[in-house]
């Protein structure tokens, strides 16, 4: 099923935007999105809440299958219906971690390299693959000690970015913000994983928040991504609630 634009889903805000606890979107067990407008929304009793259409989205929700409620909204404000770009692909951002250098340690060698707290240990003389360090955990606090329990995880998701803009860039810009050190942080497997394509309006680590918050926003800002209006309020809200 193809995804409404931006622009429906800002429209359907507009419609929705009374800030009472009936306008948020609820997210159900089977993972479909129910604003207000949808004809389950009463109806669904166990939910995951949150602010906006694309936050549910964005956390691998989707929308209903019956969209003729939402063609009506859209209508009723004058704008068209299109189809959403849903073509991300992880190749769109290269193909797995650069070694822009050419000396044989890629992205992901290098932000172990950096992120360690004391000199890493190599597979082999030719010092290309990360066995071992010590790293402190930016979502939990905890020192990791073996490269393999590692994800390097980009702060802001490439599907994130994607849908917030990245589609229209270059792909040399795609590639640069792929291997960004400053958009990679050495993390456990099992959280970078949980936090998949999500940004802080509808996942958050453990601890560490404030700093997470603030670099997710400083590199959105960086590469001019455009967070909807929802999702911003809810970042400058987290700032001031965590970082405050």
């Amino acid at each position: 099923m193809p995804r409404i634009v931006l622009a429906v889903l800002s429209a359907l805000l507009l419609l929705t935007s009374q800030s009472t606890s009936a306008d948020l979107v609820k997210k159900s067990k089977s993972g479909i999105c129910h604003p207000p407008a949808s004809s389950y929304y009463d109806r669904t009793k166990n939910y995951r809440q949150f602010d906006t259409v694309e936050s549910c989205l964005a956390s691998g929700g989707r929308l209903p299958k019956d969209l003729s409620r939402y063609r009506e909204s859209v209508r009723s404000t004058g704008m068209a219906l299109a189809s959403v770009d849903s073509d991300y692909e992880r190749s769109k951002f290269g193909y797995g971690w650069d070694d822009a250098d050419g000396d044989c340690q890629n992205s992901r060698a290098e932000a172990l390299v950096a992120q360690s707290s004391t000199d890493v240990r190599f597979a082999d003389e030719r010092r290309c693959r990360v066995v071992t360090g010590r790293w402190i955990s930016p979502f939990t606090g905890k020192v990791i000690q073996n490269a393999s329990d590692i994800d390097i995880d980009h702060v802001v998701p490439l599907k994130w970015a994607w849908d917030h803009g990245a589609n229209t860039w270059s792909r040399d810009k795609r590639e640069k913000f792929a291997n960004d050190p400053g958009n990679l942080w050495s993390v456990e497997r099992s959280l970078n994983r949980q936090k998949g394509a999500q940004g802080p309006e509808s996942w958050l680590p453990p601890v560490g928040r404030c700093q997470y918050v603030s670099r997710f926003v400083r590199i959105v800002k960086v590469y001019g991504l455009k967070p909807s209006q929802g999702d911003f309020n809810r970042h400058k809200q987290q700032l001031a609630d965590y970082c405050g």
